[in-house]
């Protein structure tokens, strides 16, 4: 594996605008197949609500009186009419409210991450743009054409900066395009989009943050050392 990546980068009238690097530590590791699809599936799962709820035959109101005597009708003996068997019964093993979360610890997130991050880049399906708009008023159109020069496929991710907003306006009402802020960047948004397009701001601040996971923290300890043996 090389030290980075490098791809270009494309300003708003589509021209090339210069290049930057993607560090092979968070763009070019190896995929873990298995984690990733365990962070996944933790992170579907705290997504749901947990609230159905139903009743058991012991909450359900009514069915105080026996319905008819318990022999000589040749029925069934039945003691109330809130048994499972009966409309308007209880429910039996029905679901109740839950939490479905599960505990993912932060380094197997970043490292699901990374390797997401990874195999889209290595299939070329990570741009950078220095931004979407030529003014500073946002454009819808020029943000299409921009995309539409980055890659003609159908769900495109794009990330952008908290404070970006003229990125944000012209593209957040574009059925294929999913907005997200670099520090909500997830394994699970860029698995199901087909292209992942960061702002040069996003990018910077996305390397800057925690995403390198274990590698940052031990280049930050190796720092440290290096500053304490002086």
């Amino acid at each position: 594996m090389s030290d980075t990546l490098t791809v270009d980068v494309v300003d708003p009238t589509g021209k090339k605008a210069g290049t930057t690097d993607l560090p092979a530590e968070v763009f070019d590791v190896q995929t873990n197949v298995p984690l990733i699809h365990q962070v996944v599936v933790a992170q579907l799962a705290a997504a749901r609500q947990g609230t159905a709820s139903t009743k058991t035959r012991g909450e359900v109101r009514g069915g105080g009186k026996k319905p008819y005597k318990q022999k000589g009708t040749g029925r069934a003996r039945q003691g109330s009419t809130r048994a499972p068997q009966f409309a308007g019964g209880g429910v039996v093993h029905g679901p109740t409210p839950r939490d479905y979360s599960q505990r993912t610890p932060k380094k197997m997130k970043a490292a699901a991450l990374r390797g997401a991050l990874s195999d889209r880049a290595r299939a070329g399906r990570v741009h950078v743009v220095s931004g979407f708009a030529p003014g500073a008023a946002p454009s819808t159109k020029s943000a299409l054409n921009v995309l539409a020069n980055l890659s003609g496929r159908k769900n495109v991710l794009v990330v952008v900066e908290r404070q970006d907003e003229i990125t944000w306006k012209s593209l957040r009402n574009v059925e294929r395009v999913h907005l997200l802020v670099a520090d909500q960047l997830n394994t699970y948004d860029v698995l199901i989009s087909d292209d992942v397009v960061f702002t040069q701001g996003a990018l910077d601040a996305f390397l800057a943050g925690p995403a390198k996971g274990r590698s940052a923290t031990a280049s930050a300890t190796s720092t440290e050392a290096e500053e304490e043996s002086k």
